[in-house]
């Protein structure tokens, strides 16, 4: 599972963001961590599409094909598959 280019695009340009891919056996985790904002994300999933909103700024991106879960825990947006 590949980081979502969208996700990766919205990000790049800020420090203060992290973007981690981790494999577990046969389960590949992607954890992106906003950072110490103060504010927790919020998500919403709509039609294969993931929008998460933190600190006033809006992320969207395409939940990539075979994930399982998308989640938001303690301020990490979590994909898994």
């Amino acid at each position: 599972m590949d980081t979502p280019p969208e996700l990766e695009a919205a990000v790049d340009d800020r420090d203060d963001v992290t973007i981690t891919k981790r494999e577990y056996g046969d389960e590949q985790v992607i954890a992106v961590d906003f950072g110490p904002t103060g504010a927790k994300p919020s998500l919403d999933v709509v039609d294969g599409t993931a929008i998460v909103v933190v600190d006033g700024q809006q992320f969207e991106f395409d939940v990539p094909a075979g994930a399982s879960d998308v989640t938001v825990n303690d301020g990490i947006l979590t994909i898994t598959n």
